[in-house]
């Protein structure tokens, strides 16, 4: 045996996969209510926003299960907080708020230097892991229970808030593709230190994708299409597969519509991505039909 090998059959004896899977195993894991997948619209910033998504989402005749906010609950007020909190009971869906505090909006100058960008939104200091917690706790006591985490020890230190009762108990945190984690021993870190969902990076192949999934039980959170600012890249005729070998799997639809991570998006804007998601759930039912579609309302992972 040699050494590629020897290190290939380490990984397995700890539960990773020894490689990335080409055969794309079916996976046979499913949300708590049974389903394979469910879609999420993310760079929705605001509630007049939201309602005008959510609205389109209905006069189309579907539905969606997660709505998610980007540029940070720091950017929101108690009012806006609470009407999107309202809203997402009025719809039945999932709200995730990000976290304020990041490397882009500190006073670092490295992250905005062509070697400093790859520290990404991750925190600098310990009084800025104070103020993404604040942000949190902030959101919690306003009735949002979903964040969207771009720092490891951030997530690690939510995760012991959790289970101190410093925040609500059903609070959960996803992992953003903005950390940067695009491999299974990763997942299972991030899995292991609080994180309910886990967005892959953007760019992964479905051979990744399919070894991800063989590392981690939580949910996967994968794109579907992307801002222009983060590679452009439209993957709908994909989706059928990403489905089969990831579940349970949120299809993050409608970023194509925007030009940056923390778009302003407009009303209009709000509908086009709605469109974008019908368009997506054509590919499904025409492709891979059998694929079993989380109930509207369906918050639980």
């Amino acid at each position: 045996m040699n050494t590629m090998e020897e290190t290939r059959k380490f990984l397995e004896s700890i539960g990773q996969p020894g490689g990335d899977l080409y055969q794309l195993p079916d996976s046979e894991k499913r949300f708590d209510d049974g389903c394979q997948y469910r879609f999420e619209v993310p760079g929705i910033q605001g509630p007049s926003v939201m309602r005008a998504l959510l609205e389109e989402v209905e006069r189309l005749g579907f539905y969606i299960h997660r709505v998610t906010q980007t540029k940070g609950i720091w950017f929101l007020t108690d009012d806006d907080i609470t009407a999107m909190v309202n809203l997402a009971k009025e719809h039945q869906v999932e709200l995730v708020l990000a976290i304020g505090p990041r490397a882009t909006t500190d006073t670092s100058a490295s992250v905005k230097s062509p070697e400093g960008v790859r520290m990404g939104y991750r925190l600098r200091g310990q009084d800025q892991v104070v103020r993404a917690i604040e942000d949190v706790r902030r959101a919690d006591r306003l009735g949002a229970r979903s964040f969207l985490v771009y720092d490891e020890g951030c997530l690690w230190a939510l995760g012991k808030a959790r289970e101190a009762g410093l925040l609500s108990a059903d609070c959960k945190f996803k992992m953003s593709a903005h950390a940067g984690h695009g491999n299974p021993c990763s997942a299972k870190l991030l899995q292991d230190i609080g994180a309910d969902s886990f967005n892959i990076v953007r760019d992964y192949q479905l051979q990744h994708l399919a070894a991800v999934r063989a590392a981690i039980d939580i949910p996967i959170d994968t794109h579907t299409e992307n801002p222009t600012s983060s590679g452009g890249f439209i993957r709908h005729y994909e989706v059928p597969e990403m489905i089969r070998v990831a579940a349970p799997i949120y299809l993050k639809t409608g970023g194509s519509v925007a030009q940056t991570h923390s778009w302003d998006s407009t009303e209009a804007d709000a509908k086009k991505r709605a469109k974008q998601v019908l368009l997506v759930k054509r590919v499904i039912d025409a492709y891979y039909p059998e694929a079993t579609y989380s109930p509207k309302g369906s918050l639980n992972h």
